[in-house]
């Protein structure tokens, strides 16, 4: 395996604003380390539950349920076809993942892993979340350009949100707004997380392709990586405004924000690295510190309670090696989103990868 070392921009910590007017004191996480979970699939969107201390993987066909103190496998949710990501809903003790492959949601027990029910949504869900304020979860659909409002108590659909273009990753302020990136409009688009209308909609440019977002609900910041451009794309929350753009890695498919740091993080799969993003004030952002992880980590998920890094990764074949398992077996190949596939993957090579203090 080739070593790589952290490279810092620079050596003492960072000012990180954390509320407007107000500065506080954060360093980039520093270690990295590695979960062996092994078999066969592709995977896309990460999951932390901090309270229930475990992170749910997406595997192409199942969702692998990782006990993050232990860091072993502990279970898996099945009946989930081409699924991309899951939400969580503590309090009605239910998971929900977003089903790719026949367009619909499983319900399941957080507890067994069971599945309990199945909701049909729109075309080719892909992201997934739920908004405690509105009590509802949203797919963000492929296929449909759109998102579909479920009722998670009632495991029902509670209306659509037409976006007019294709939905990627969304995340909500905690009052009833809720934003998502536009992918092929290089857009944010910002509605009602109850009454379904569509709010505002921002220009990203000059980011191209933007998947991954995150939210400072503090300063209102909004945290868009944009692969096509490789930049973070940083807009006021409020009104649009671009207030920085700033160099990230390539592949990036994933975003996150710790509210307790102050720091954005990019996952770039494509050079399989860690861009670490603070600021000095709410309108000044830099690149503090570039983490290596492996290359095709490419989505992410934080847990702000441990504030730990998840990203999942496989080890790619080589040229000559891929070309003959082509031949002979094109299972293990992790699928693109909208389709194809991906270089060969060494059989069972999985892991989960862990960036943290």
């Amino acid at each position: 395996m080739k070593r790589f070392s952290l490279i810092l921009s620079a050596l003492l910590p960072v000012a990180i604003g954390t509320n407007v007017g107000a500065q506080t004191t954060a360093s980039p996480p520093s270690k990295v380390h590695k979960i062996a979970v092994g078999g066969d699939g592709g995977w896309d969107y990460l999951t932390a539950d901090p309270e229930a201390m475990r992170l749910y993987v997406s595997r192409g066909d199942r969702i692998v349920v990782v006990d993050t103190e232990a860091e072993k496998v502990v279970g898996e949710v099945t009946q989930t076809p081409g699924v991309h990501g899951v939400a969580i809903v503590p309090d009605l003790g239910r998971g929900f993942t977003s089903n790719g492959g026949d367009d619909t949601v499983t319900v399941f027990d957080l507890k067994t892993l069971k599945s309990i029910g199945k909701v049909k949504v729109g075309g080719r869900p892909d992201a997934i979340m739920y908004d405690p304020e509105s009590k509802r979860v949203f797919t963000y659909n492929h296929g449909s350009k759109d998102a579909t409002a479920v009722d998670p108590s009632a495991m029902s659909v509670a209306g659509t949100v037409v976006l007019d273009g294709v939905p990627e990753a969304a995340v909500s302020d905690g009052q009833g707004h809720v934003f998502v990136n536009i992918m092929d409009r290089n857009e944010v688009v910002e509605f009602d997380a109850r009454t379904l209308k569509l709010l505002n909609r921002w220009s990203l440019a000059p980011g191209i392709r933007p998947t991954g977002l995150a939210l400072d609900r503090a300063n209102h910041r909004l945290f868009s990586v944009c692969s096509g451009s490789q930049s973070m794309v940083v807009l006021d929350a409020l009104d649009g405004k671009i207030i920085a753009k700033l160099p990230i890695g390539r592949g990036s498919d994933g975003c996150a924000f710790d509210a307790t740091k102050g720091l954005a993080y990019s996952s770039n799969g494509g050079d399989g690295t860690l861009t670490v993003v603070g600021a000095e004030t709410p309108d000044k952002y830099s690149v503090v510190a570039t983490i290596p992880t492996q290359q095709g980590a490419r989505t992410m998920t934080l847990d702000p309670k441990s504030h730990k890094i998840y990203l999942s990764a496989a080890t790619y074949a080589p040229a000559a090696e891929a070309k003959a398992e082509a031949k002979a077996d094109t299972k293990t190949a992790p699928a693109k989103k909208g389709g194809g596939r991906r270089r060969n993957i060494v059989p069972g090579s999985f892991v989960v990868v862990v960036v943290g203090d």
